[in-house]
């Protein structure tokens, strides 16, 4: 799909790579890039600066009926939604000990929120034959998460939706990307590193595990997935060898990832 011209939603859009890729879809010539997030100032800041264009917003996407809302405000600013990109999320850093608000949490941002915003989108796209679906998961949902279990675990539901959106809807119209980078320079990341504890290892383990990308450089690699149609959207390529070698021998990449934790917490022998 070619943006030009195109309705675009963009949730988590205040900063990072929701950030980037607003600013790179108008640059693409989007006729309307609503930009949502729950800090709402951050969102009407980055509309803000790509113009008259663009709508800013305050949205919990944990919540159904905010997420009605969004689409609603987007449809009546500038017509129907042609690509959503479900890409607010969260992490904790946590692992057994994370409570259940916290697990709570990260399914309703990471995960039903996807849901939420299909629910409502995909009727229409059917009838119109067409639409875009745009899931911001992780390699962590691939290849899991060390240090972060509720992270791991939602971002591995949302690379599963994904597939099934696409899987139930994609020989009619709605077609369905997945991003999964590694590691990028965002709040979140940056946040992870600044912990000293156990709550930073799965920073720790990220940052060690190849190059730190710029958020531009991952919305540039998402614009060209959109315009060939690719589901697995991977600005680290190394991701996909990891997969593969994750599917040839699961036994070896479990035990390699369990050294690759030990040595981040330096509880085991140098690489």
């Amino acid at each position: 799909m070619e943006l030009k011209d195109r309705v675009a939603v963009v949730t988590g859009g205040a900063s990072g790579i929701g950030r980037a890729l607003a600013g790179r879809v108008a640059a693409a010539g989007a006729r309307g890039v609503v930009v949502a997030d729950l800090d709402g100032a951050g969102a009407e800041a980055v509309a803000g600066a790509i113009g008259s264009r663009a709508l800013g917003l305050r949205c919990d996407v944990s919540s159904a009926a905010e997420v009605d809302a969004l689409i609603d405000r987007a449809e009546d600013g500038f017509g129907p939604v042609d690509v959503f990109f479900a890409n607010a999320g969260i992490g904790s850093g946590s692992g057994l000990d994370a409570p259940d608000d916290i697990w709570d949490a990260s399914w309703a941002v990471n995960v039903r929120a996807h849901v939420y915003a299909a629910r409502r989108l995909v009727p229409g796209w059917l009838e119109r034959g067409e639409g875009y679906f745009v899931a911001t998961a992780s390699a962590a949902g691939l290849l899991s998460q060390i240090g972060d279990a509720p992270y791991s675990v939602t971002k591995a539901g949302a690379v599963s939706f994904a597939e099934w959106l696409s899987l139930t809807f994609g020989d009619r119209g709605v077609r369905v990307s997945c991003l999964c980078p590694m590691g990028v320079n965002t709040a979140m990341l940056n946040a992870g590193l600044e912990m000293k504890d156990s709550h930073g290892v799965g920073a720790r383990v990220v940052a060690a595990a190849g190059r730190i990308l710029e958020p531009e450089d991952v919305a540039d690699e998402v614009v060209a997935a959109l315009r060939d149609e690719r589901f697995l959207v991977l600005p680290h390529a190394e991701v996909g060898e990891f997969l593969r070698r994750k599917g040839d021998d699961p036994e070896r990449w479990l035990a390699g990832m369990r050294r690759l934790q030990a040595q981040v917490m330096g509880t085991g022998p140098p690489a």
